[in-house]
């Protein structure tokens, strides 16, 4: 989809569970986001396309307090722009 619509640039946002502090949890957000910026990149999207964004643990998916909702608040969030 980006490659056949080259305008469109890419925000991604990392994400993680409600574990950790603050701190922690922006860096590994910050960690998850750049791991998919760089196979964007390795898919042959241009970087300038590409931004990125850790909220750590401030936007969670899922608000309950368990494993399989922390499963689902770690990740990497794609917003076309």
């Amino acid at each position: 989809c980006l490659k056949k619509n080259p305008a469109v640039k890419v925000e991604i946002e990392g994400h993680c569970d409600e574990r950790g502090t603050l701190a922690y949890n922006l860096v590994l957000g910050e960690r998850r986001a750049q791991s998919v910026k760089r196979y964007f990149q390795e898919l042959g999207i241009a970087v300038s396309r590409l931004h990125i964004t850790s909220y750590g643990k401030e936007r969670p998916f899922c608000q309950e307090h368990r494993e399989a909702c922390w499963q689902q608040n770690r990740r990497a969030h794609v917003v076309a722009q």
